[in-house]
C-alpha cells in the first residue's frame, strides 16, 4: 500500500502520512512530479490514460507522472514514474526542473478532492514508441504530438485532455521560448 506525506496549505509536511485514497477523500495537501517529454522536433509525448484510473479515465494527460510516496524525494518519483509508466529509465540529470504549481479539483461529486503540489520536469529526448513498454493498469496508450498543435487543441476547449489550465500556460511559454524556430 502506498503512503504519502499530508502537507499543510504551504506544502509543508505534517508528520501525518495517508494512503492515496484517504488523501483524494479528505482533500488533504499532497506532492506530485509531472514530466514532460519533448523530442527534437518540438514534439510532447501524451500519454492516454487508463479506462480503469479513478480520475480522468481515458483522457490525454502528461507524458508520465504519479505522487510523491512518503518520505521520498520529488526527483526520485520522477525517475520512478517514468520507468513503471513508459518503461524506460533516464539518469537524473535528463529531469529538469522546470516549475512548481498547486492544482485543485473535485471530481465525483465531491467525493475525490485533489490538493495537489506538482513539481513539472521537462526531458528532451528522441524516442520511438513503439519500443515503449506500457503499464496496462495506468496508461492506455502514447504518441507524440506537435506541441503547437497540443496548445491548438488545448485552447479550442477540446475535452479529451486533462485539465491543467496554469500547468500548459507555463510549459507552452517555455517550449515556444525553445522550439520557436
Amino acid at each position: 500500500m502506498e503512503y504519502l506525506d499530508v502537507l499543510d496549505a504551504r506544502g509543508n509536511p505534517t508528520g501525518q502520512k495517508k494512503t492515496k485514497a484517504e488523501i483524494h477523500e479528505a482533500g488533504d495537501w499532497h506532492k506530485a512530479v509531472h514530466v514532460w517529454i519533448v523530442n527534437s522536433k518540438g514534439e510532447l509525448l501524451i500519454q492516454r490514460r487508463s479506462p480503469e484510473k479513478d480520475s480522468h479515465p481515458n483522457m490525454w494527460d502528461i507524458s508520465g507522472a504519479g505522487h510523491v510516496s512518503f518520505g521520498e524525494a520529488p526527483i526520485t518519483s520522477a525517475l520512478r514514474e517514468v520507468e513503471e509508466e513508459l518503461g524506460i529509465s533516464f539518469p537524473k540529470e535528463k529531469f529538469e526542473h522546470l516549475f512548481g504549481l498547486t492544482q485543485q479539483s473535485i471530481q465525483k461529486n465531491g467525493a475525490w478532492k485533489n490538493n495537489e503540489f506538482n513539481d513539472v520536469y521537462l526531458i528532451e529526448a528522441d524516442l520511438d514508441v513503439n519500443t515503449l513498454k506500457l503499464q496496462e493498469e495506468e496508461v492506455a496508450e502514447v504518441k507524440f504530438i506537435p506541441y503547437k498543435e497540443l496548445e491548438k487543441e488545448i485552447s479550442s476547449g477540446n475535452d479529451k485532455y486533462v485539465p491543467h489550465p496554469e500547468e500548459y500556460r507555463r510549459l507552452f511559454e517555455e517550449l515556444h521560448r525553445r522550439y520557436a524556430n
